[in-house]
């Protein structure tokens, strides 16, 4: 951790944050992983119920997946001096119809600005999903692109076949879990196209 005290007074801030406790099934966990140092953040949705059983962020097949497609191993992965990882929401908010429920509004309101502040090194953001991608990319904020100040009305297939619009800065990805076969059966142009930029991009920074 950090030698900034007032860093790790964040970091442990965070970590026994109730704010949502009245809306967790599970109860509050929050998982995430930051430090100063670290160069590329992966800005995710929110942790499953594996994660928040064992409190290790991407610790799940989709966490396989998303360090394929970076090309990199858990030794790397779980360096938090070379990557942060930073979900929307820092707890499991439960289980839907269609799967996961979208991340507690009440965890970026009260945090993500402030760690953000502190992650003054970051040089490359990795975001995965609708709800990071209308935080991080709409408005223009990681590129001066049609594509950055239209993202919270496109989809999020759109928003990353529009990864130009936001490169180097950032990459908006499709979710990692194998629920999203499909999707990357449908859009070869992804595996093709994208992924050997990623793998570059990373392992310049890393």
């Amino acid at each position: 951790m950090a030698r900034d005290p007032s860093f790790r007074k964040l970091h442990s801030d965070i970590l026994a944050c109730e704010i949502c406790a009245g809306h967790l099934p599970l109860g509050p966990r929050p998982v995430l992983q930051i430090h100063p140092k670290a160069r590329v953040l992966i800005a995710g949705q929110a942790p499953g119920s594996r994660v928040h059983a064992t409190g290790v962020p991407f610790q799940d097949p989709s966490g396989k997946r998303l360090r394929e497609w970076m090309g990199i191993g858990e030794e790397v992965f779980y360096d938090e001096k070379r990557i942060a990882i930073l979900p929307m929401g820092f707890c499991f908010p439960g289980t839907g119809k269609s799967g996961d429920l979208p991340p507690r509004p009440e965890c970026a309101e009260a945090w993500r600005e402030a760690v953000l502040a502190k992650l003054v090194n970051i040089e490359f953001t990795i975001v995965l999903g609708k709800y990071a991608q209308d935080w991080h990319l709409a408005g223009g904020v990681a590129g001066d692109g049609a594509g950055g100040r239209n993202v919270a009305k496109r989809s999020v297939t759109d928003v990353v076949a529009d990864w130009k619009s936001h490169w180097p800065q950032a990459l908006a990805l499709p979710h990692p879990s194998p629920r999203n076969q499909i999707w990357l059966r449908k859009n070869p142009w992804f595996g093709k196209d994208v992924l050997p930029r990623l793998k570059r991009r990373v392992g310049a920074l890393i």
